[in-house]
């Protein structure tokens, strides 16, 4: 019977090093594969199904031929084209001729931690790896599942998914450090200290600027330099969302206690604004930032719990009051409760209301 895997999936980026031969092969075979995905993709649109099955059926042997692929390629990329057209059914999916491809078990296997054997249209070839990752931090860590074979600036990278087990359980919590997240302040922990959001929307904001600016221009040079920084603002959102949840998961860590999240699912739909803060409201990274501390807390062995975050905000959080209305939170910054008079600053009121509802809620039973 096998176990079963109670631990944190994340998904780590290896960093390969072929040989110029070996890469100009692997880019043979990512162009192919993505060809033949737009070639099942085509008869995915014309026939209308997205059954991974019939499309098989009806391109396999055509796949295979006219691109050259083994029988494992030519299947991944009906799964690859299956996939695409059914999110959305309206359109015909076109992949990049460069875009990620993904390797199962069958065309790729890894030599130790340090070099893959991965097919290509010319054979097996051994890739070194560069980067291992949490991969090396443990015996016990395991790749899981397929992996994506992804050409990022002329450099290839493996990403795949690997099985952290998480730390065996400890004590409860000796409490709950609520987290308020939001935009102006990306994150407010119930101690009041807040991570400030105005670095990150002045960077957003001047890139649009930028990027509106090269748009109009129309140049080479002002097209090379749009493909150069297409990536760079979510390289330095991802890198401020790596410190918070660091930062917060080890001052939960060192004081005992477990981490309460707003559960914000859905909030692009519930919530309403100007169009002024409409760029601001859905560039804003808040599930990616929840998921870095989650996967980090369980890490490190730091519970956590989401809560319902209505009117966390407007709640009079003295034990004795805990009156709640709209007029409490008179600006954005400042509350102050129209019945018993309390007052400070509202993150720092939302973090702790969310961290009380925390310590009444029922553990869940998994």
């Amino acid at each position: 019977m096998s176990s079963i895997f109670t631990g944190v999936l994340v998904t780590e980026m290896l960093k390969l090093a072929p040989s110029p031969e070996q890469a100009a092969a692997l880019l043979a075979t990512m162009r192919a594969c993505n060809a033949a995905a737009n070639q099942a993709a085509n008869v995915a649109f014309q026939h209308r199904t997205a059954n991974k099955i019939t499309v098989q059926k009806l391109c396999y042997y055509d796949l295979r031929y006219a691109f050259g692929l083994s029988a494992q390629m030519a299947i991944l990329a009906v799964h690859k084209a299956c996939g695409a057209y059914k999110r959305d059914k309206a359109k015909q999916p076109v992949f990049r001729d460069t875009g990620a491809i993904a390797y199962d078990p069958r065309i790729l296997s890894f030599k130790g931690r340090d070099a893959i054997s991965i097919l290509t249209l010319d054979g097996r070839i051994i890739v070194p790896i560069v980067y291992q990752g949490r991969w090396t931090q443990g015996p016990e860590n395991r790749i899981r599942g397929q992996a994506d074979l992804v050409h990022r600036d002329g450099m290839f990278f493996l990403a795949v998914v690997i099985e952290v087990p998480e730390p065996p359980a400890g004590d409860e919590p000796e409490g709950w450090m609520g987290v308020d997240l939001g935009i102006v302040n990306l994150a407010t922990d119930a101690d009041g200290q807040a991570h400030c959001g105005k670095a990150v929307r002045a960077v957003r904001r001047r890139n649009v600027r930028l990027r509106a600016k090269l748009q109009a221009k129309g140049t080479k040079s002002a097209k090379r330099l749009l493909k150069k920084r297409r990536c760079k603002e979510a390289r330095f959102a991802r890198d401020v969302n790596h410190v918070i949840s660091k930062h917060l998961v080890g001052k939960a860590k060192d004081t005992g206690r477990g981490i309460a999240l707003e559960d914000l699912q859905g909030i692009r739909d519930r919530l309403t604004v100007s169009k002024a803060q409409r760029a601001d409201l859905h560039s804003w990274s808040f599930d990616q930032l929840r998921r870095f501390v989650t996967y980090k807390a369980i890490l490190a062995g730091v519970p956590v719990r989401l809560v319902d975050p209505r009117n966390t905000s407007r709640t009079c959080p003295e034990p004795e009051c805990g009156h709640i209305d709209k007029r409490n939170r008179s600006t954005r910054d400042d509350f102050r409760c129209i019945r018993c008079g309390f007052a400070g600053p509202a993150d720092h009121i939302a973090a702790t209301n969310i961290g009380r509802r925390a310590a009444v809620m029922r553990p869940d039973a998994a």
